[in-house]
């Protein structure tokens, strides 16, 4: 006779599930965590008027990187650069970066100190303090876990909880080139095993290698929503898809939502390379995330000046929940928007 409990499979809950699953019941102790679990940073108050932003991301080898052509430089700049881009979601400061690594020995000192210049280097473009981190070998790879700390005025805190109905749904810059970039690097992966002479075809694909091997985290935008005098209603980094954090938005807003195929922004690059895969070009906008963009939500009010915000794209807008969340396709047509998450194997 089996005594032993059953057995739940993590793909029958997938990534989101999952989270919700561990992170039910929990609720802070301290009068200082004014913000926990559920958004891209958590908020601690640390003075009367700012508040303290820390987020964490874990990048392992053979999952979130393939280092066939993924250079260790790169590898560096990205793992600090995703971090720097959730304190941004929160309309915050990245202000400090720890950097923790699980190394195999297959790894030299020189292979360190090449992920390293890349994180200085990220360091020094975005204003940020490398304080610290830990090293540990490692059985199975490389593993680089990373601890970003920033700062935001308490008045200027923006979670993903604040959307209405008839906020206006905007991004920045443009979307699924990330996941065009892997799809091209995934491509030349294939064609390399077995040929000792093989060059990589990359003419004309430097903007989706970027992408997916170098993003930047967009600074940029909250500067100029700040000049604009406009602060989100919510906000949200894109990297598991624009699909999947406009529901993280729905969903702790308790909004629906309407977006437009005809208005996401998409890289005439993206476009062909998702025609030569013979790949559905909103799917790769809307599901193949890496982007590291800012989705927000703005009043409908402020139309005009958003409308202004140089590299901001609106997309749609937030309706009411029992409308759901719906993709408007370019033929009239709508079908509800899915998340696209990582699925236990």
């Amino acid at each position: 006779m089996n005594t032993l409990s059953p057995r739940t499979e993590i793909a029958t809950l997938g990534e989101f599930g999952l989270i919700d699953r561990l992170t039910h019941g929990i609720t802070p102790r301290h009068d200082t965590t004014i913000l926990g679990i559920g958004d891209d940073a958590a908020a601690i108050r640390h003075s009367a008027d700012r508040l303290t932003l820390v987020t964490t991301d874990l990048l392992l080898e053979g999952v979130h990187f393939d280092l066939t052509y993924t250079p260790l430089k790169h590898l560096g700049y990205k793992t600090a650069v995703v971090n720097f881009s959730d304190i941004y979601a929160m309309n915050g400061r990245p202000t400090q970066l720890l950097v923790a690594l699980g190394l195999s020995k297959r790894f030299a000192v020189e292979d360190i100190e090449a992920i390293y210049d890349g994180i200085r280097h990220a360091c020094d473009v975005y204003g940020v303090d490398l304080v610290g981190g830990d090293t540990s070998a490692s059985l199975t790879g490389l593993t680089l876990s990373a601890t970003c700390i920033g700062d935001v005025p308490s008045d200027r805190i923006v979670r993903r909880d604040g959307a209405h109905d008839t906020d206006l749904i905007c991004v920045s810059g443009d979307l699924g080139a990330a996941y065009m970039g892997l799809q091209l690097l995934e491509r030349e992966k294939r064609v390399f095993r077995g040929e000792s002479d093989f060059a990589p075809d990359f003419a004309g694909r430097e903007y989706l290698l970027e992408r997916q091997l170098r993003p930047e985290a967009r600074r940029d935008i909250v500067e100029s929503l700040a000049s604009a005098d406009l602060l989100p209603t919510a906000m949200i980094d894109i990297s598991d898809g624009l699909a999947s954090e406009l529901l993280h938005i729905a969903a702790r807003s308790h909004v629906g939502c309407r977006i437009y195929e005809d208005r996401l922004p998409i890289d005439y690059q993206t476009a062909v390379m998702a025609e030569e895969f013979n790949m559905n070009l909103a799917t790769a906008a809307l599901n193949g995330g890496d982007d590291h963009e800012l989705l927000f939500t703005l009043p409908l009010s402020v139309y005009d000046r958003a409308e202004r915000l140089p590299g901001v794209r609106i997309i749609g807008h937030i309706t009411r929940p029992e409308l759901g969340c719906i993709l408007v396709g370019r033929d009239g047509g709508e079908v509800p928007l899915q998340a696209q998450g990582w699925q236990g194997r």
